[in-house]
Parts: structure tokens; sequence; C-alpha cells
């Protein structure tokens, strides 16, 4: 019996609970909103993914991490790998070439979001903290090589995403603050000749957009302009459920992917979009919570980045439909309608969830 009572004890922690109710909890909110803003066909594909999603989520989190671990390098080097393989013969659709046909359309840079993480908490795992000069120009060739070879596809977003999932890593190992500031220096410097020489057209237009949207509002600006008075008509309490003149009559584009925030906002009002934020901080505060748990390095350095990598998709998502951050095609976690972002998102999540299964309190 006592036997029983223990092995019931260990089973229960396989998954954690609150992480998982907050997950449901949104991903219902999600497809709320998705059946206005495309009908029952994207929800019923929707929830097959997510279905999906939720299987390799809870599959993570029965993994230990010194699992995770001891893959990380090998999944690094398949990834960039992969990353090469859709530069030299992978699928072009819409001008841009992301995709790899193996049976099925497959997006490697998708699975440079969860690499990266991990290949730098695997790397700091073995190293003094905070992270000496040589040590940080090594990740730092790490992370730019998955992230140039995204851009090259080109895709904007996901290379700001993959970068920033490397970075969130080093500031958890205690980066200094002067090679922070060098850093943005260095940006700041180069702007220009990245203007010039690095970004094409498409994205040229979208940060002239960006700084003057009413240049041109029947053309590169329509979706902005079309978001900021589907948001500003939302008011308080919205227009109602699929009643958004915005959404409905087409005025909209992209109004089941990046842009879905703004069918909320406008159908739901300023309540409806606080309890959505409200939902996306408690999960941040979760993440983080199991980040701080942590036993060792490893655990909370990927376990934090990948936390404040989901905070990112929401702020950079939220920042591109009220007009205050450039178009970059980052969509809303987990509401937005999507196949390999919800797959991504979902198994970080269960790795953040392994943490907490195997956590051991830091003893004060």
């Amino acid at each position: 019996m006592i036997q029983n009572q223990h092995n019931f004890h260990n089973k229960r922690h396989y998954v954690d609970w609150w992480l998982l109710s907050l997950i449901v909890l949104l991903m219902c909110y999600g497809l709320l909103v998705l059946y206005s803003a495309g009908g029952w066909v994207l929800v019923k594909q929707q929830m097959i993914r997510m279905a999906l999603g939720i299987v390799a989520m809870l599959f993570l989190a029965q993994l230990k991490p010194e699992k995770l671990s001891g893959i990380a390098p090998w999944l690094y080097i398949i990834t960039v790998m992969l990353l090469i393989a859709v530069l030299i013969f992978g699928y072009e659709s819409k001008g841009a070439q992301r995709w790899l046909k193996i049976g099925i359309r497959f997006q490697p840079s998708e699975l440079a979001k969860l690499t990266i993480p991990l290949v730098l908490a695997w790397f700091y795992r073995y190293r003094v903290l905070p992270p000496d000069f040589k040590s940080i120009l090594i990740s730092i060739v790490m992370l730019l090589m998955p992230v140039v070879l995204i851009y090259k596809q080109p895709d904007l977003g996901t290379s700001i995403m993959v970068g920033v999932s490397g970075i969130f890593v080093l500031f958890l190992a205690g980066l200094s603050w002067k090679y922070i500031v060098s850093g943005i220096a260095t940006v700041a410097t180069a702007a220009p000749i990245l203007w010039h020489y690095s970004l094409s057209a498409y994205q040229k237009r979208r940060v002239m957009t960006f700084l003057n949207p009413e240049n041109d509002s029947l053309g590169s600006s329509w979706n902005i302009i079309q978001s900021k008075i589907a948001i500003g008509s939302g008011g308080l309490f919205g227009k109602g459920w699929q009643n958004g003149s915005q959404t409905q009559l087409d005025f909209l584009p992209e109004h089941s992917t990046d842009f879905i925030l703004s069918v909320l906002a406008e159908e739901f009002g300023l309540i409806g979009v606080v309890i959505l934020l409200l939902i996306y901080l408690a999960i941040i505060f979760r993440g983080l919570y199991i980040a701080f748990q942590a036993k060792d390095t490893f655990n909370r350095l990927f376990a934090g980045a990948l936390t404040l990598t989901f905070f990112v998709y929401v702020f950079i998502n939220a920042g591109m439909i009220s007009g205050l951050l450039p178009v970059v095609g980052v969509p809303l976690p987990l509401v937005s309608y999507g196949g390999t972002s919800i797959l991504t998102i979902m198994a970080s999540l269960g790795m953040i969830m392994s943490v907490y299964n195997h956590r051991k309190l830091l003893k004060s």
C-alpha cells in the first residue's frame, strides 16, 4: 500500500497542471477568436495541430533534462545542415525559400528556435559563469550560423526570434553589461551598412511603412492601417463575437494569422485583450518560476531562455499589429493559425515542463 502511494506520488509530478491548465485555457480562447476570423474549417485544422502539440509537449515533459543536454550538440549540427539544405534545394513559395519537402513540407528554421537555447545552455553548463570573452565569442559564432542562414531564406521574423533566444541564454548566464552595451553600439554603428547591403527591397518597405504608415495607404501600409482601425473601433468592450466589420468584410488582411490580435481587439475590445495578456503573463511567470527552481545551470538557462522567448513572441506581435514595431511576420503564440509554429511552441513548453517534473529545489 505504501509502495503504491509512493508510485502515485512520483507519477503525479509528470505534468505541471498549473502550466497545462493555462495552456489549454489559452488554446480555447484562441479557437474562439479563430472561428470568427476564419471559420470552422480553420478551427478543425488548428485543433488537430494543437492535439499533436499537446502530445509532443507531454512526451518531452517526461524526458529528463540530462537527455536533452546530451543530444543538444547533435541537434545543432543537424539543424545547421538542414538550413544549408534549404538554401540549396529548398521549396520556394511566395518569394521565400524556407521549406524542405520530405514527404511533407518541413520548415527547419522552426527547429532552430529550440536548438539554439538548448545548445548554448549545454555549452555554458561546463563553463564558469559569468562567461569570459572567449566563451562569449564562441557562443556568438554558434548563434550567428543559423541566424544568417535563416535570414538568407529570407525570413527576418524567424531569424530575429532565433537570435533573441540565444541572446537570452547569454543574458541569463550573467553576460557583463559592458558586453551588452558594446553589442548595442556595434549594431547601431553597422545599421547603415545593413540597410544598404543586407535588407531586401520588401524588408526596407516594411521599415519605411513602420516609420510612415500613411505614405502608401492603399499599398504596403494597408495592413497596419486596417489593423489600427480594427483595434480602435473595438473600444472598451468590443463589437461582439463575429461582429467585427474589418474582419467579416475582409478589410483586414492576414486576420487568421499575423493580425488575429486585431480581430480580438475589434470584437472583444480592450477587456478581451487584457484577459488574453493576463493568460500570457501567467504562463510567463510560471515558466520563470520553474527556471528559477531549476537544479542546475543547464536547466535554468534553457528554461529561462525559452520562457523569455515566448514573451518576445507576444511582445513583437502586439507591437506589430498596433504599429509600434515593424511587421516581421511573428505569430501570436497558440492563437494565430499555423502548423509548425504551434508544434515548436508546444515543444518548448514541454521542455520547460520537463524541468519542473525533474526539479530539485535549490536550498538556501
